[in-house]
């Protein structure tokens, strides 16, 4: 009996302190994992999303790429979830009822993807949903573990956010392949049948979240107070100005959703490939994030921003060989050149856009940090939904369609071109990494930014999808430990 409890104590005190980097497993705390689980969990039905729109409903690539950018408006809103979950308690509770809320909302979501929509338009309205329900719930999640991270010791700072985003990256990862495998065996609406039980998980372990009633006169308190901070932080030209620049870097038109209709219908790759190159993809990110962290942390951002969008752009035009078949006179075939590819474009596609992080963390004043980041992210956002509207427009206007793809190398051309236009604004960026008070500012945790179809061709853009969290975004926070980010309303 001694020798029992002996051994699970050792096992205990392993797994806290080796796997939960020294937090007690409580109830609490697997709750709160199992929501980040749940976030990077739900990219199983990445790819049955991208399948059914073109397939099941039939629709262009030009419509599939206003669609996608249409349903990412929750992301762009995220800061208004915060005010409300801070100004307006449920029964004088801030947290616990809306997580509740949105796993059932993300249940309903899926449920009627896998049943009911059968248009374009509940289409829209059903992947908007989903994204609604894990943006509010990612605010909601993301603001308990930050007031549970302040009462960590100086020593531990950044190891509940680091252990948050790896329970992400394992969702991811286990769903990386699966999500091609189960899609070349079962319709697109089954796996989205298997996707709604996720949400509930969020549902059912919320009433596992320790939470007071809360006076709601004192939250208004708090956004009345944010908001005036917030008014006087966006006036500074030395917060607009970068703004500005990073909206017009991320804003200009993608070919991605083209660029996945020709890979499927013209190259003929399946699911189950698919879901292989969505694994080396993933991979190919954290080796990215790895790069930057190790060799271009400290670059100056004119520098950085300057030399890795050029790159990323000449990168992106090796797309070319591809398109044109070129690949083929070299020996290489569509398949190993598509990993190839796709493998280098991700690498440098991470690099380009680690310092739009950097930059919009250390943008943020004393007392604003959270909701101005949550700010400058939802303005990248917007710039997200406007770079697949104008690359539905381009698409359109030059005919491309499901199976149409004489133009599509000009697409390629323009859309890796057109991300060196806002190069002469360089000098609107800081000409070092400081923030605006000159102080060195700590990188937050990175936000769920919509994107996109898989098969990317301009990498440099846009690496995640508005409606599943994916792998490489969540790891990025575990290479940055002491960040302590949130994107709901920071709490006196």
């Amino acid at each position: 009996m001694n020798v029992s409890t002996s051994g699970f104590a050792t096992v205990k005190n392993s797994l806290t302190g080796k796997v939960l980097f020294g937090h007690e497993p409580s109830p609490e705390l697997i709750a709160i994992l199992l929501v980040y689980f749940v976030q990077g969990i739900l990219g199983l039905a990445r790819l049955a999303v991208s399948f059914f729109l073109k397939d099941d409903l039939g629709l262009s690539p030009a419509e599939v790429s206003a669609l996608v950018g249409f349903a990412a408006l929750p992301w762009m809103v995220k800061p208004l979830f915060g005010f409300i979950s801070d100004g307006m308690p449920i029964g004088g509770y801030r947290r616990r009822p809306y997580l509740i809320l949105s796993g059932f909302l993300g249940a309903l979501a899926w449920v009627a993807l896998a049943t009911v929509v059968n248009s374009a338009w509940s289409a829209m309205g059903a992947i908007a949903l989903s994204s609604l329900s894990i943006a509010f719930s990612d605010v909601i999640v993301d603001s308990i573990v930050v007031e549970r991270a302040r009462k960590e010791s100086v020593g531990d700072a950044g190891s509940l956010q680091s252990l948050c985003w790896g329970a992400t990256a394992v969702g991811g990862i286990l769903t990386a392949y699966l999500s091609g495998f189960l899609l070349q065996h079962f319709s697109t609406r089954t796996v989205f049948g298997i996707t709604a039980t996720f949400p509930l998980i969020v549902s059912l372990v919320a009433w596992l979240i320790t939470e007071s009633p809360t006076p709601e006169q004192a939250n208004w308190t708090v956004v009345r107070q944010q908001l005036g901070q917030l008014r006087q932080a966006v006036s500074q030209k030395a917060i607009w100005m970068p703004t500005v620049f990073l909206f017009l870097w991320q804003a200009t038109p993608t070919a991605e959703s083209a660029f996945f209709f020709f890979t499927t219908n013209e190259l003929g790759f399946d699911p189950e490939f698919l879901g292989r190159v969505r694994l080396v993809t993933s991979l190919a990110s954290l080796l990215g994030v790895w790069m930057f962290q190790r060799f271009l942390r400290n670059v100056p951002y004119r520098t950085i921003f300057g030399w890795s969008t050029v790159i990323s752009a000449a990168l992106g035009l090796t797309t070319l060989l591809l398109v044109t078949h070129a690949n083929r006179a070299l020996g290489i075939s569509d398949r190993w050149f598509s990993i190839g590819d796709n493998l280098v474009l991700t690498v440098m596609g991470q690099i380009a856009f680690m310092p739009v992080l950097v930059l919009a963390a250390r943008l943020c004043p004393a007392g604003v940090e959270a909701t101005l980041f949550a700010l400058l992210m939802s303005v990248v956002n917007l710039a997200g939904l406007l770079s697949y509207e104008s690359g539905a427009l381009l698409m359109h206007w030059m005919g491309i369609t499901e199976r149409n793809f004489s133009n599509l190398a000009l697409l390629v051309v323009i859309t890796n071109l057109s991300t060196l236009l806002p190069l002469p604004l360089l000098g609107w960026l800081p000409p070092a990494t400081e923030q605006p008070d000159g102080s060195a500012g700590s990188v937050p945790r990175l936000p769920t930014v919509p994107v996109a179809l898989d098969f990317d061709p301009s990498a440099s853009k846009h690496l995640e999808q508005p409606f599943m969290p994916d792998l490489v975004t969540e790891l990025v926070n575990t290479a940055n430990r002491e960040a302590e980010e949130s994107i709901l309303l920071s709490e006196d």
